[in-house]
């Protein structure tokens, strides 16, 4: 008797191994590898007098995989879909099943935030028919990004330049880092003076810092100021006037969401977007650990929920108390709260198990995955931990006056922080000095020096990809599977460009912002973005019709564009003018942006329509993951293109693969781009993620 087969399918087949670990005899993994039917890549494909309905397809190259699946779907005795926890998992799911010819009613769907015994072993206890609201809530969200890609990009090109692009949320995305830098440029620096009085207690300095005057909050704004204010001082004691002690808790931060995790990995591990989402998802799947083979390390990477399962809450206050000692123990244990605005789908990032540490895994790891599965784990270990407290003690000062003040802190009980600290440390700020010497009311003290220092406030900062994606959080634009691959394509659009850590509009970037204010700030502006995110967040939620709530964007939408296509203004850069020669009629020949980029036309047409192609400049392809440098694409003597460092002969790097300026996590070779992957250039090396790009 044959035995039965049960096939699991799956998205990615890099889960592959660390799911059958789990699943045991009797089960087949068969991977998608992505979506196998969507929208068709260069065709509009929405049926807008149809009710918005969207023709999809398979996609081409999934064609063979799908005749595979099909002969694997009739060999098995029960198939059950477990494609990605969210909500474009669950329209693949639908996908798939409806290639399969499967009824709405089919229990054939299962998910799994972690791949753990116990949650694959529930998951497969209990399938469940596809959730066709989460499906509609994506359909939602696809029909209105491909309606405003492809009948938005059309209006920039005719009215900035060829090649442009813009996008629902992309757009709004820009505009933020565009408004930031037009304040930064609005900005007008004003003069202030911090001054500080060290003050002698027998063998102890107190620095303490200048807050009032008559008890009025008191900053110097120029030198007479402050002049004044040491005449005044000048030879003169200090009297205490209050000092006040307390005892003050701080509380652990919230296990990682996506956005925060992006955050704390920029600021604290300097690791871009790009590899943040790539360790994690390794980390998410399964990555090669000593002694165990393939298995995965953390929960699901895509979620906006701080919630934490009971039993994973309980585990982790059991090896608390193990490892720490009882008084780490909270009181209770701590209970996190979700933002309104979040999806709540599933629970925070979090290690699947707190017996595998990171020291355990740290020799089988590559660094990004080790420091960043490091940072995960410390994250929710504290999180569950008893508060910080201290001994906090602030103290007021009074000569012909001025008011000074200095606040010290002594930490009683490290709780959280002896795993893991915030980013910002309270001890920065002025006038924090730490422990003090102990002071009493009308004790007076004389004055070592004054210290005065003339300071200019400070422009907002520029954004970094982290504080980027804090913002697009806070204001609620896009969802956590979209932050990274949004600020991408800013960059790879040449809309922004890194300064540093910081994001910068490019000129390009700037003007197409411009534009997109004069003619579609009705639809292109955070507000109405947010808006339309708690619209597809009711298709899902509470089953609301999608077609309607696309109807309803449409409407306003297709004004804007009709008064933007009739509209005379154009903010295309004028032809350039050059010194070479029409060999026809002999007019200076101009250079044009065409379709297909720059090329160089007679002054003279249409009398002369003379063309021919513009002879191109080194083109910058990447950057050097050696020095940093730009590297640009050129010819061997052979004809053969390959991409060179312009550092050169400083820095001789060269590849034959574009690069994408940054290293494989697992073997330290460079990462080159092939086609729609990142690989690593070492062929011995098995690293590839998806190109965002």
């Amino acid at each position: 008797m044959e035995e039965s087969v049960k096939l699991v399918i799956i998205e990615s087949p890099f889960k592959r191994e660390s799911l059958k670990k789990y699943l045991g005899s009797g089960y087949e993994v068969f991977a998608t590898k992505g979506h196998i039917r969507d929208l068709p890549a260069k065709s509009f494909a929405i049926d807008i007098k149809n009710n918005f309905e969207p023709k999809y397809e398979i996609v081409p190259e999934k064609k063979a995989l799908i005749a595979e699946l099909k002969k694997k779907v009739q060999q098995a005795d029960e198939v059950l879909i477990a494609t990605d926890p969210d909500r474009e998992g669950e329209a693949i799911s639908w996908h798939v099943a409806t290639i399969l010819g499967y009824q709405p009613d089919k229990k054939c769907r299962i998910q799994f935030n972690e791949i753990s015994k116990k949650a694959v072993t529930n998951a497969l206890a209990s399938p469940r028919q596809i959730d066709l609201k989460l499906v509609d809530a994506q359909q939602a969200r696809r029909v209105l990004d491909r309606i405003v890609g492809y009948k938005l990009s059309p209006v920039l090109c005719k009215k900035i330049a060829p090649k442009l692009s813009a996008g629902r949320v992309q757009s709004v995305a820009l505009k933020l880092v565009v408004d930031r830098e037009r304040e930064i440029r609005a900005f007008v620096p004003e003069e202030y003076w911090n001054v500080n009085a060290i003050l002698k207690k027998n063998s102890s300095d107190i620095k303490t810092s200048l807050a009032t005057f008559q008890g009025k909050k008191f900053v110097p704004k120029n030198k007479e100021e402050v002049d004044k204010l040491l005449e005044e001082l000048k030879g003169k004691d200090f009297e205490v006037k209050s000092v006040k002690k307390t005892k003050t808790k701080s509380h652990a931060p919230a296990p990682f969401t996506t956005s925060t995790m992006q955050q704390d990995a920029l600021n604290k591990l300097g690791m871009s977007l790009a590899r943040t989402t790539s360790s994690a998802q390794q980390l998410y799947e399964g990555v090669e650990v000593k002694g165990e083979g393939k298995i995965a390390l953390i929960t699901y990477i895509r979620t906006d929920s701080v919630r934490v399962s009971t039993d994973a809450q309980s585990a982790c206050l059991k090896f608390i108390e193990n490892k720490f000692g009882k008084e780490f123990l909270p009181e209770k244990p701590n209970i996190y709260h979700t933002k309104e605005n979040a999806q709540d789908a599933h629970e925070a990032i979090r290690p699947i198990t707190m017996d595998i540490t990171p020291e355990m895994v740290k020799e089988t790891l590559s660094n990004d995955n080790y420091r960043l599965y490091k940072l995960i784990y410390e994250r929710f270990l504290a999180s569950q931990m008893a508060e910080a407290e201290y001994s906090s003690v602030s103290v007021n000062f009074d000569c012909c006056g001025y008011g000074f003040k200095v606040s010290g802190r002594t930490m009683e009980f490290p709780g959280y922080t002896s795993v893991y600290k915030e980013y910002v440390e309270e001890d920065k700020k002025e006038g924090f000095e730490g422990k003090l010497p102990k002071l009493e009311e009308g004790e007076v003290l004389p004055c070592k020096e004054i210290k005065t220092e003339q300071k200019f406030t400070k422009p907002p900062v520029r954004f970094t990809e982290a504080t980027l994606v804090k913002a697009m959080e806070e204001k609620g634009i896009g969802r956590p599977a979209t932050y990274a691959a949004t600020i991408t394509v800013l960059t790879s659009r040449k809309y922004t460009q890194k300064e540093g850590r910081y994001l910068v509009p490019t000129q390009l970037g700037e003007k197409v912002t411009t534009y997109l204010e004069k003619f579609f700030s009705g639809v292109i502006n955070v507000k109405f973005t947010a808006y339309m995110e708690q619209r597809l967040d009711d298709i899902a939620s509470k089953g609301e019709d999608w077609h309607d709530v696309v109807a309803s964007f449409y409407s306003g939408f297709s004004n804007l564009l009709s008064k933007a296509d009739a509209s005379a203004l154009t903010m295309k850069e004028p032809p350039q003018e050059t010194d070479i020669v029409c060999e026809k009629c002999g007019h200076k020949m101009l250079i044009r942006e065409g379709k297909f980029g720059k090329f160089l036309a007679c002054s003279n047409f249409p009398k002369c329509k003379n063309t021919k192609p513009l002879e191109k400049e080194n083109k910058v392809v990447g950057k050097c993951p050696e020095c940093g440098s730009d590297m640009v694409e050129r010819k061997s003597k052979k004809g053969k293109t390959f991409y060179a460092c312009t550092a050169y002969p400083d820095c001789k790097f060269m590849s034959w693969d574009v690069t994408t300026g940054e290293k494989c996590p697992k073997c330290h070779s460079p990462l080159v781009k092939k086609g729609k992957n990142i690989k690593c250039s070492n062929s011995e090396c098995d690293y590839k993620v998806a190109n965002e790009e």
